[in-house]
C-alpha cells in the first residue's frame, strides 16, 4: 500500500472548511490536518458540538481522515506568535486549547493532535523550560489518556524543541508515554537539523505518527511549492513507505492560500510522482 496524503487546512485560509474538505476529495487526497483556527473550526465556538459533529459527518462521508492541529500562530494572542506558550509564567490558556483539541479530536475521530513547543521566554533558564514543558504537556496527557487520542510533537525551526533528538528528550522527561508521539516536519529537518533527512526519519521512525511535508532551502524557514526548494522527495518517501508509515503526510503551504486549490492539485501530482519513482519495478 503506498502513502496517504493529506494536506492543510492553514493553507486554505480564504475556504470555508466544509468546501476545503470537499476540494482535498476531489482531488484525491486521503486527509485533511486541520488547525483549529478562527476561520476553521473555533474550538471556543459557542455550537462547537454541532460543528464537530458535522464535519466528522462530513469527513465520513468524503471519506478523509483527519488529524487535529494546534499551530495557529495568533490564534491565542494577537500580538505574540505562538502565545502563552507551555513555557510562559501562566500556561493555562494553552494547556486549555490542547486540551480542547483532544475532546474535538475525539469527537472527529481523528487519532492525534499535533503541537509544538513555540519559543522559550528570554528569562527563562532552559533547566526551566524543559521542566514547564514537560509539565505541560504532561496535563495535556491526562486529558488524551481519558479520551484516547495520541499527541504528535512537531519539532520546529526557531522554537524551543526544533530537531527530533530534543523532541526525543521530551519524551524520555515524559517518561516514555505511549501517547506520545512525534510529528516529523520534512522540509523543517531539512531546514535546521545536522543529520540528514533519511537519518532524521529514521530517528523519529519508532515513535512517528504524522508526517508533514514542503520543500525549503536549508537555514531558511519558508514553506514552498514542491520544486521550488532544494529536497530530493523520492528517496525521502521511499523511506516512509519502507518503515511502514500509515499516518498522514500532510502537505503545508500556508502561503499559497490565494491559490490553495491549484497547489492542492500540483501538490499531489508531485507526490504521487514521486512515490512512484519508488514503487515502480526496477
Amino acid at each position: 500500500m503506498g502513502l496517504r496524503f493529506g494536506y492543510g487546512t492553514n493553507g486554505f485560509t480564504h475556504h470555508r472548511l466544509s468546501d476545503v474538505l470537499g476540494i482535498l476529495a476531489d482531488l484525491g487526497y486521503d486527509g485533511v490536518a486541520l488547525t483549529l483556527d478562527h476561520n476553521h473550526l473555533d474550538p471556543y465556538a459557542d455550537d462547537l458540538d454541532r460543528q464537530v459533529a458535522g464535519v466528522r459527518e462530513r469527513l465520513a462521508w468524503l471519506g478523509l481522515t483527519s488529524t487535529v492541529e494546534t499551530g495557529a500562530p495568533y490564534f491565542l494572542d494577537p500580538w505574540g506568535k505562538h502565545r502563552p506558550t507551555l513555557m510562559s509564567d501562566h500556561p493555562e490558556r494553552r494547556i486549555d486549547l490542547l486540551r480542547r483539541a483532544i475532546r474535538i479530536a475525539a469527537g472527529l475521530g481523528s487519532p492525534t493532535v499535533h503541537l509544538c513547543s513555540g519559543p522559550a521566554p528570554d528569562a527563562v533558564p532552559e533547566p526551566e523550560a524543559w521542566r514547564r514543558l514537560a509539565a505541560g504537556v504532561g496535563a495535556a496527557l491526562d486529558t488524551a489518556e481519558a479520551y484516547g487520542v495520541a499527541l504528535a510533537f512537531e519539532p520546529e525551526p526557531h522554537m524551543f524543541v526544533d530537531t527530533v533528538a530534543k523532541c526525543l528528550r521530551l519524551r524520555e522527561l515524559l517518561g516514555g508515554h505511549e501517547l506520545f508521539g512525534i510529528t516529523l516536519d520534512i522540509g523543517h529537518a531539512h531546514c535546521v537539523e545536522a543529520p540528514s533527512l533519511l537519518d532524521c526519519v529514521a530517528l523519529a521512525a519508532p515513535h512517528l505518527l504524522n508526517v508533514q511535508i514542503e520543500d525549503m532551502v536549508r537555514g531558511v524557514h519558508r514553506h514552498l511549492g514542491f520544486g521550488a526548494g532544494e529536497i530530493d522527495f523520492p528517496p525521502v518517501l521511499a523511506a516512509l513507505t519502507d518503515l511502514g508509515h500509515r499516518g498522514l503526510v500532510s502537505v503545508e503551504i500556508q502561503g499559497g492560500a490565494l491559490d490553495a486549490p491549484d497547489i492542492a492539485r500540483s501538490s499531489l501530482e508531485f507526490l504521487r510522482r514521486a512515490e512512484a519513482r519508488h514503487l515502480a519495478p526496477s
